[in-house]
């Protein structure tokens, strides 16, 4: 009898049994991965002693026993043993690195790993090892969300909803890992209010802060808010999208319409195709990112060890590619010891621009179809969202250039030499926009300046990218408009395109409710902390209302109904006007049949 025969005859006898058992096994998994990351989250956040140390690792060694049992016991309930082990070779290694290395400990009293690293000289081999143990349970439960993501049709939340509220959760797990004893130096824990402000900066990626993000955290907690930059930056859902794709299961209609909205992608079919694209570019900026910036730091900082200069290159990479604006200097990059760094000044302005054009437009840029043509025909490939994104950008970015140049000489500029003003001039240009990042003092910057600060802050960023804004396009198709209706055209045609009245009537909407929404903060504000003057607190509420994070200094004095309207700006500004409109709102139904036209006197 053949091995096949022998194989068919167990999964007929198995047939019946197969998707309870494995249904079993799922949800065991899914629970005995969150039991030990939470064990995890506790060693990192509350430092206990040894012997509590020594019990979580005990039920970490426990756990894996379940984790080998299900893995052979999929390997008995799978059809096709070959494909089986091409999907899963990632988590068959591991186990079989776990098994090796356990039987090594048993049987000849030291661990393989150990001995390994003693003889290639690397003896933090092991040490290497239990971090990449936990770092698996993360990934584990990753994966574990992700496969239950794709049962998101089962939800009756429609795709703005599940969006809005997977912020809120990351939000408030943000919450409460910040006020973890671990996370802060001088004080037992952060306060509950102070901690909902930063998780939401973080989540947001703005980068207002109530407290010193430099002197107040601890490195765990500069990690944390590292991390909830990065998932508020690219989504949760992104990220939940991800381990579902690595799941193999595949993604829903609901799911891929969230990730067509939160990306801006131009069709459910390219939104999967999108998104692994996002990663690879999105991780592949961080660490480039890292690697320059490791290598420009300023003489002047002495780092304690090489360990802490590269998590600094990392945190301000991750930070400006998410457009988040943090910094772990107290006083930003206006610091006096890196105020003149101005290369590091320009790679981090690379990164916020590469961050803030927005997705879509760097898969069209980097198309090497598209560059192939455009060697014979420049910039013949570019879609026209493309187009407008970019050279809407670049358009902006020269405007606040020369404005910055010419304001600020006798201000912020005065004493620098001339490339000094010119890269200074670049970097608040690009950066006013969407990231935050400062490289000089605020509270000196005149008043024009801050006033053409507002309008770059109010426009932000493209879409489908980590900044807020009412975005590139919807300005451009508002100028557009503005500008037909002068000349009396009734069509607005672009590039050969005409613009629908959807688009447009899209346009309109974000610009008035954003409009409306700010208009609303400042007038609460001017009440609850007017004595701040109208002027900072209308650059406060723009600059949160679009991620932005750049202030004057007045975010850790403002009341408690202040801050609490500068959290609502961040909130709404980052999950977008008509996302929320969208989630509160009920759709009508159409009707085929249409009213005169109304005559109404305009102007």
């Amino acid at each position: 009898m053949s091995i096949q025969s022998i194989r068919e005859k167990i999964n007929l006898s198995l047939y019946d049994s197969k998707e309870s058992v494995l249904r079993l096994f799922k949800i065991g998994s899914f629970i005995i991965a969150s039991f030990i990351l939470s064990l995890l989250v506790y060693q990192f956040g509350f430092s206990p002693d040894q012997e509590t140390k020594d019990w979580i690792i005990i039920a970490i060694k426990a756990s894996f026993i379940f984790y080998i049992l299900k893995y052979f016991i999929d390997i008995l309930y799978s059809y096709k043993i070959y494909t089986f082990f091409k999907e899963t070779w990632f988590e068959g290694l591991l186990l079989f690195l776990i098994i090796i290395n356990a039987v090594s400990r048993s049987f000849l009293d030291q661990s393989i790993l150990f001995w390994v690293g003693q003889q290639l000289e690397l003896f933090l081999l092991e040490n290497f090892y239990i971090l990449f143990i936990q770092f698996y349970f993360f990934v584990l439960v990753g994966i574990e969300l992700g496969k239950a993501s794709s049962k998101l049709s089962l939800i009756k939340l429609n795709p703005p909803q599940l969006l809005i509220l997977s912020f809120v959760i990351l939000i408030f797990a943000g919450t409460g890992l910040l006020m973890m004893p671990e996370m802060t130096k001088e004080v037992d824990y952060m306060p509950f209010f102070e901690a909902l402000f930063t998780s939401i900066s973080a989540s947001c990626v703005t980068g207002l802060i109530v407290v010193d993000t430099a002197t107040y955290f601890t490195q765990k907690g500069h990690t944390v808010l590292m991390l909830l930059i990065q998932l508020g930056g690219l989504n949760i859902i992104s990220f939940a999208t991800l381990f579902a794709i690595f799941s193999k299961k595949g993604l829903g209609i609901k799911h891929q319409t969230m990730i067509q909205e939160n990306f801006s992608s131009d069709s459910l079919l390219s939104g999967k195709g999108l998104l692994r694209k996002i990663f690879m570019f999105s991780f592949l900026m961080e660490v480039l990112g890292t690697i320059l910036l490791y290598f420009t730091w300023s003489p002047q900082i002495k780092f304690p060890h090489l360990q802490e200069q590269f998590f600094y290159s990392l945190f301000h990479s991750v930070s400006a590619f998410n457009n988040a604006g943090f910094s772990l200097f107290s006083d930003g990059l206006s610091n006096h010891l890196i105020h003149n760094s101005y290369g590091m000044h320009l790679i981090i302005a690379a990164l916020i621009f590469f961050g803030s054009i927005g997705f879509p437009v760097i898969q069209d840029l980097f198309n090497l179809e598209r560059i192939k043509k455009s060697l014979k025909t420049p910039w013949s490939g570019l879609k026209l969202s493309s187009q407008i994104s970019f050279y809407t950008a670049l358009i902006l970015i020269a405007f606040g250039t020369l404005m910055f140049y010419f304001l600020e000489q006798q201000n912020s500029l005065n004493g620098m030499k001339i490339e000094g003003q010119l890269i200074t001039s670049l970097f608040h240009s690009i950066t006013a926009r969407t990231a935050g990042f400062n490289s000089v003092d605020f509270s000196i910057v005149s008043t024009p300046m801050l006033i053409i600060f507002i309008f770059l802050m109010f426009i932000g960023a493209s879409p489908g990218s980590t900044g807020g804004g009412i975005k590139t396009s919807t300005f451009t198709l508002i100028i557009y408009s503005a500008i037909n209706t002068i000349k009396g055209q009734k069509r607005i045609e672009i590039g050969n395109r005409t613009i629908s009245a959807e688009l447009l009537h899209k346009a309109f909407s974000i610009f008035l409710f954003s409009a409306s929404t700010i208009f609303i903060a400042i007038f609460i504000l001017s009440i609850s902390d007017g004595n701040k003057g109208l002027m900072p607190i209308a650059f406060e509420t723009v600059s949160a209302f679009s991620t932005v994070g750049l202030s004057t200094g007045i975010t850790p004095n403002l009341s408690i109904v202040g801050k609490i309207v500068i959290m609502i700006c961040m909130f709404i500004g980052r999950i977008g006007t008509l996302t929320l409109a969208f989630a509160l709102s009920r759709k009508i139904k159409s009707h085929n049949h249409q009213y005169p036209n109304a005559h109404l006197t305009i102007g």
